[in-house]
């Protein structure tokens, strides 16, 4: 299955492209692809329960960005602004929350993002999840930690410069992280094998932040380039997304840019669904293996009236400002 069914994800590509754009983190579309994609990681004790449920973890992949503006600390997960904390910093920052929290303070933390403490905190969480046989909240919180690990792939997530906005290049955020999948994805190639235990997940997903960090500078310095290249007009156009016209960057810029990053995007996208098939193993192994055929085919009924509950309270709530990334 080496394309896991090119017919669906095309399908699959189509459907969300219809949607109205959401300029959150991998897009609407990738955050719910890379759960997706996961799940076929999984090794057969495992697929069975998480394909059953595979429309759940598609649709709750999001759901972490949608709680960003309401939710008290929500924000702070979905990034490290690793230059705020000087040279090295990726080598240096306590891998211990309780920590850094000692060395800089919980208020400088949340101002600058927590996404690898994060990963470590619902790791925990989830291994507990398993451990307990709760179905429910392993579904829970598998969606929102691939959120989070997806996130921590991102280069743009690991820097104060989020969006461009201190050089001059304001709606690379979006570019980067949701423009190229939508318009490319479906000539990527997804398959990563089995997804593999990790013996150091804390380091893992540390490592995995210093490799995104490091991508930083083609992002910025190859936009630049571009843009200095393409008239106004040729570098942005219009397109139709459900009933709304939005603003884009053209397919002439977006395909340049592409392939100046030779494979950028599509590499992060393949480290992240890879990632979290593979902590959600880890987190199934350490809870002794577990027999997921005998939980619940579905979520309860309880948790379907939970996560409708918390979008209504989500739609009705006011919206706050909340400090970083907030493009």
């Amino acid at each position: 299955m080496k394309y896991i069914n090119k017919i669906l994800f095309v399908l699959f590509l189509s459907a969300c492209l219809l949607l109205p754009h959401q300029p959150q983190a991998w897009g609407f579309f990738g955050h719910r692809l890379l759960n997706r994609l996961a799940v076929f990681t999984l090794p057969p004790e495992m697929i069975g329960f998480y394909k059953t449920n595979i429309e759940y973890l598609t649709e709750n992949a999001t759901r972490p960005d949608s709680r960003r503006a309401v939710v008290p600390g929500e924000a702070a997960r979905h990034f490290l602004d690793a230059d705020v904390y000087g040279d090295s910093a990726l080598t240096k920052l306590p891998r211990s929350y309780a920590d850094a929290v000692a060395k800089y303070g919980e208020d400088s933390l949340m101002k600058h993002g927590i996404v690898p403490w994060q990963v470590v905190r619902m790791k925990s969480q989830l291994t507990e999840a398993f451990r307990t046989r709760d179905a429910d909240r392993i579904l829970s919180l598998s969606a929102d930690l691939g959120h989070y690990i997806a996130d921590a792939c991102v280069p743009l997530h690991t820097t104060h410069n989020y969006n461009g906005q201190l050089t001059g290049q304001r709606g690379i955020h979006g570019l980067w992280e949701s423009r190229l999948p939508e318009i490319l994805a479906a000539n990527y190639d997804f398959f990563t094998g089995p997804a593999p235990y990790l013996d150091r997940p804390s380091e893992t997903i540390w490592t995995t932040v210093g490799r995104s960090n490091a991508a930083l500078d083609s992002v910025l310095r190859f936009e630049k380039e571009l843009t200095a290249k393409f008239d106004e007009d040729k570098k942005y156009g219009f397109e139709e997304r459900g009933n709304q016209t939005v603003r884009v960057y053209s397919r002439e810029f977006s395909r340049e840019y592409h392939q100046r990053l030779a494979g950028q995007v599509e590499r992060q996208m393949r480290l992240a669904q890879r990632l979290i098939g593979a902590f959600w193993y880890t987190c199934w192994v350490d809870a002794g293996q577990p027999d997921l055929d005998k939980l619940p085919t579905q979520p309860s009924q309880k948790e379907q009236l939970r996560l409708a509950q918390e979008a209504k309270d989500l739609q009705q709530a006011p919206m706050a400002t909340v400090p970083g990334h907030e493009d």
